[in-house]
């Protein structure tokens, strides 16, 4: 009887944990390489929560990929045993009816996807917790929600190493694509039939030919805040919040299940060294991102900060993600900015189905990178995930 192929994964984020289950479902026999603890505090995917929803300005693709991913983290559900995820809805506002939000709202609706447009007085009487100064347009949807990012993360790693998937924690100090092997810090290699490297902001310098100077590692500062008590119950129903102020805007995502309410930056910095740089966020990071929230929190004064770190992403420069080819033997993830952990899972399985059959690449990059609709054939291969 012939042995299963071999996959190895570089990085035990959402990525490669995902990239992980899907060979694994496939029948592929993994081993893991991760330089830290899982979860990594570290690593780009490993926070309290992650966002999940459908609004995506004008990039149709990401929009149209949301259900699917829907699909696939109830499939990962099923396998860890628990659902780590929080409905809370979508409210975006911003100070006009252009950019960000009007892309949204003309992508959702030529989908026909639900939402109701709310005027500012209408946003600070549905949520008291928000102000109405500054919004020129706002929609609200009932879809969407949290994903408790740490739990999911620490959940698949068990969940693979009970199936046998081996994790090994170790630093890799070279990558060769060609050979699909990794030269670790202690001179000893690994190797498989399959590479997958998805090492978050660090692999931009481990495989620079195949993915600079596209993508880099992203700084971004999140806070963590204790509302005042009369605001603690408006903040146990709201929903999340994108407040996209053209010069600049935030983010805000509720409380929920025992986590602190997380406010954090909607840019890029596109700057940083996630190796050497501090976790710490400086007291300046820190006030830039509550500069921009105090208009919309009210009563902002009475919020108690827990404290600001800094986060590192890996961003293409069209902040499209990268799930492609570098050799025949070595698979890419990587461009994920703060927007792919909702998608990961579902591009594990995809990745999979390509290692399979790799007729399913030539639709797979396109498609990974929101620029295509799925070619027939590439969703019907991930075990029965809607199209």
């Amino acid at each position: 009887m012939a042995s299963p192929p071999t996959a190895l994964v570089l990085g035990a984020g959402i990525m490669g944990l995902s990239a992980a289950w899907g060979l694994a479902r496939r029948g592929f026999s993994v081993s893991i390489v991760e330089q830290d603890e899982i979860p990594n505090p570290r690593g780009a995917s490993v926070d309290h929560h992650r966002l999940i929803r459908h609004a995506y300005g004008a990039q149709a693709g990401y929009m149209r990929m949301v259900d699917p991913a829907y699909a696939a983290w109830d499939m990962v559900w099923r396998d860890i045993g628990e659902a780590l995820h929080i409905q809370t809805g979508v409210l975006a506002v911003s100070g006009s009816t252009r950019g960000w939000l009007g892309e949204s709202r003309a992508t959702l609706a030529a989908d026909g996807l639900a939402f109701d447009d709310l005027t500012a007085a209408e946003v600070a009487a549905r949520f008291p917790i928000f102000t109405e100064a500054g919004i020129g347009a706002a929609f609200h949807m009932k879809p969407g929600g949290v994903l408790l990012a740490g739990r999911i993360v620490e959940g698949l790693a068990r969940h693979l190493a009970a199936r046998g998937v081996t994790i090994e924690r170790a630093r890799a100090a070279a990558v060769d694509p060609d050979r699909a092997t990794l030269r670790l810090a202690d001179g000893t290699e690994r190797s498989a039939d399959l590479l997958v490297v998805a090492a978050g902001p660090w692999a931009p310098r481990l495989i620079p030919a195949a993915l600079g100077p596209r993508v880099v590692a992203s700084r971004q500062i999140l806070v963590l805040l204790e509302p005042p008590p009369q605001h603690r119950d408006g903040w146990s129903k709201a929903p999340m919040l994108l407040d996209l102020a053209e010069d600049g805007g935030f983010y805000a995502v509720p409380p929920v299940a025992g986590t602190p309410l997380k406010i954090g930056d909607h840019r890029f910095s596109r700057v940083g060294d996630a190796e050497a740089d501090p976790r710490d966020a400086t007291p300046a990071e820190a006030e830039e991102i509550l500069a921009f929230a105090r208009p919309r929190l009210r009563d902002m004064a009475g919020y108690r900060i827990l404290g600001a770190r800094a986060c590192y992403y890996d961003v293409e420069d069209a902040e499209r993600f990268v799930l492609e080819p570098a050799t025949p033997r070595c698979l890419v993830m990587s461009g994920f900015s703060g927007h792919g952990f909702k998608f990961g899972p579902l591009l594990g399985l995809a990745l999979a189905a390509a290692a399979a059959d790799p007729a399913l690449l030539p639709a797979l990059v396109p498609w990974a990178a929101g620029e295509a609709p799925p070619a027939p054939g590439l969703l019907s291969a991930l075990e029965g995930i809607p199209a």
